[in-house]
């Protein structure tokens, strides 16, 4: 019986090494699977792509196009301006004509159509800006919205993580063109655009 507090200790410390032996073993085995997990997951390769902004710009049908209804509508507001600018200059100038054989109620009403001519002016410009600042942003939305659908069906399979558009001055300092599909995009661009046009 005297030597049973020792027999005791030493089971209770080959216990011990047995848990630790078996808690280090089931940490190797969750570290090996978690390993494995992450290698399922994990891609193989993580490969970026871009395309130049300004080749898109300069090649794209859809652009291109739509560039020239925007300078058209440019055009438009600028005769529209003006001609209004003609009509109250002509006003001005009858005004002057009159000169002193205007009475001073004349005078009165000639300086309020004046400001109210001036006002109407301003108000016009603003809502054809407005209008002309409304399509621009349309457009860069829709070209936005074109190559992004086109981005989705031409990666499908995955092949690459990210697709950058690059311009010169943006915080990209290197591109490797192997990564360049700017003549993919346009071509993909430029079918699609040419179809939609003959379906209208």
């Amino acid at each position: 019986m005297k030597y049973l507090p020792t027999i005791l200790s030493v089971i209770a410390l080959a216990l011990v090494g047995v848990l630790f032996y078996l808690f280090a073993h089931h940490t190797e085995q969750l570290k090996t699977i978690s390993a494995i997990e992450e290698k399922k997951t994990t891609p193989d390769h993580f490969r970026i792509a871009y395309f130049d902004m300004d080749t898109l710009e300069a090649h794209y049908e859809y652009f291109k196009d739509a560039q020239v209804q925007l300078k058209n509508k440019e055009n438009d507001m600028n005769m529209n301006l003006a001609g209004l600018s003609r009509s109250y200059q002509k006003k001005v100038d009858a005004w002057r004509q009159k000169g002193n054989s205007m009475t001073q109620a004349e005078a009165e009403q000639a300086q309020q159509e004046y400001a109210k001519d001036q006002q109407d002016f301003q108000n016009h410009k603003q809502q054809l800006e407005s209008e002309l600042y409304k399509s621009t942003e349309d457009l860069k939305t829709k070209i936005r919205k074109k190559v992004e659908d086109y981005l989705k069906e031409y990666n499908k399979q995955g092949t690459y993580s990210f697709i950058f558009s690059y311009d010169p001055g943006s915080f990209i300092y290197y591109k490797d063109t192997v990564y360049n599909i700017t003549s993919n995009l346009l071509d993909g661009l430029n079918t699609a655009y040419a179809a939609d046009k003959k379906k209208n």
